[in-house]
């Protein structure tokens, strides 16, 4: 494919994993080994926090007194639109019955999960975003029990509006942890008594390997890494728009990927003169982030037409994907590996960060070319059941044990010969040739 990199990455999301597998392996270990023990003394250790892990109904509410009446708005808007966003998907599946060819009649439930982990990071930021994706979701899923867990903020207590934000979204209970030790306490059911059945919530490359390490033990929503964001634009873009978008993103840390696909080579040259300007203007420690990102992760890909844009795109399968191009419709149509799409400069990934209503909490490191992001389908099962007449079972019968036969397995052949032999004695049905031993 004609494309050409104007800019090429200097490192990859799996430069700097280093060796975040064998601190956490044995973390687990040791947590799994000396339980909330383990978990108070990394407490300690790693976030120099010495004080109640599990933050009470009083405490939660009196600490509401520290959040402005307008951060309060505002929290409280941007949970009203993730709540009605994803009372919506759990509106389009349902539950349904159907009558087979058969005469049995299945059937699917969609129902929660019972518990719950959330975890919000706060570490360079307080993301109170990240409290409302993850928890009010898993409460309009339906989940019973909803943990959320948030680090200390610099040495004290939550952040209060981290704390508020879970309190608005509907947090059953609250732990002041962070870490490796707050995936492995939900994972586990420490202080709680209730391990989790699936854990959502971005976090760093030790959450992120924690997470990876407990599938299966628990569910989890995606393999996250680094935040990332791809723009594609053409002629018709501005190109002090995208360039600020790309800056908006890679604030989020040093392994941040920042990637430009266009068309246009002048709207190409004019982005890259204005990212180290409009980097260099940021506050600490927002600008060293953005600046090592855009540095050692940036990218700026040249192409010749918008096949070849919509084939490189789907090939980086980006967390955000912007479209600042014509006919949006065309893009929405060919565009097929994202995490999430933003269509048209009216819309950026910034609004979908913190208050638009689709989740933010979504696939990195290529995973959107066979995942989606957090929605409230990752905590309901489609559970299936089914039930039968004895003119269905006799039907089924018939099938079910030739087949068995055939596979050579005559313990499933005679589990229908039984039912059989009771609802219709005396029969002269045709249920395969018995399977003979294999010596």
């Amino acid at each position: 494919m004609p494309i050409h990199y104007l800019k090429k990455a200097s490192k990859s999301p799996e430069t700097e994993t280093g060796n975040a597998q064998a601190v956490v392996s044995e973390m687990l270990a040791r947590i799994e080994r000396e339980g909330e023990d383990a978990v108070r003394d990394y407490a300690r250790t790693l976030d120099h926090w010495d004080g109640p892990i599990v933050v009470s109904r009083e405490e939660m509410d009196s600490r509401a007194a520290e959040v402005p009446a307008q951060v309060r708005e505002d929290i409280a808007f941007a949970a009203s639109e993730v709540r009605r966003f994803a009372l919506a998907q759990k509106d389009s599946v349902k539950d349904f019955e159907i009558t087979m060819g058969s005469g049995l009649i299945a059937g699917q439930r969609m129902v929660p999960c019972n518990v719950a982990g959330c975890y919000v990071p706060t570490g360079r930021y307080a993301h109170i975003a990240s409290a409302i994706m993850s928890v009010a979701t898993a409460k309009a899923a339906g989940v019973k029990t909803v943990i959320a867990c948030s680090t200390p903020f610099r040495g004290g207590a939550m952040h209060p509006h981290v704390l508020y934000a879970m309190r608005e979204a509907g947090a059953d209970v609250v732990l002041t942890l962070g870490g490796v030790q707050a995936i492995a306490s939900m994972a586990f059911g420490l202080f709680t008594g209730r391990p989790a059945d699936i854990i959502v919530g971005p976090g760093n490359k030790y959450v992120a390997e924690a997470k990876r390490m407990l599938f299966g033990k628990v569910g989890i929503d995606v393999f996250a890494g680094p935040s990332e964001v791809a723009v594609i634009a053409d002629e018709t873009a501005d190109p002090e728009i995208v360039a600020v978008d790309l800056v908006g993103q890679a604030e989020h840390g040093h392994e941040s990927p920042a990637w430009l696909f266009t068309s246009s080579r002048a709207l190409a040259d004019r982005v890259m003169a204005r990212m180290p300007e409009l980097i260099a203007d940021l506050p600490e420690p927002a600008r060293s982030a953005a600046d090592a990102a855009w540095r050692d992760y940036g990218e700026v890909i040249l192409c010749d037409t918008r096949a070849e844009i919509v084939e490189i795109s789907d090939q980086y399968a980006s967390e955000h994907l912007e479209v600042h191009a014509a006919d949006l419709a065309w893009w929405l149509d060919n565009l097929t590996n994202y995490g999430s799409l933003f269509l048209g400069e009216e819309t950026t990934v910034a609004f979908g960060d913190k208050a638009s209503g689709p989740n933010h909490i979504l696939p990195t490191k290529f995973a959107a070319r066979y995942s989606a992001g957090l929605s409230v389908h990752k905590f309901l099962k489609p559970l299936t059941w089914q039930k039968a007449d004895r003119e269905a079972c006799k039907t089924l019968s018939l099938a079910t044990a030739r087949i068995s036969r055939l596979e050579g397995m005559e313990a499933h052949a005679r589990t229908a010969d039984v039912r059989m032999a009771k609802y219709f004695p005396g029969h002269n049905l045709d249920l395969g040739k018995p399977v003979e031993s294999v010596q």
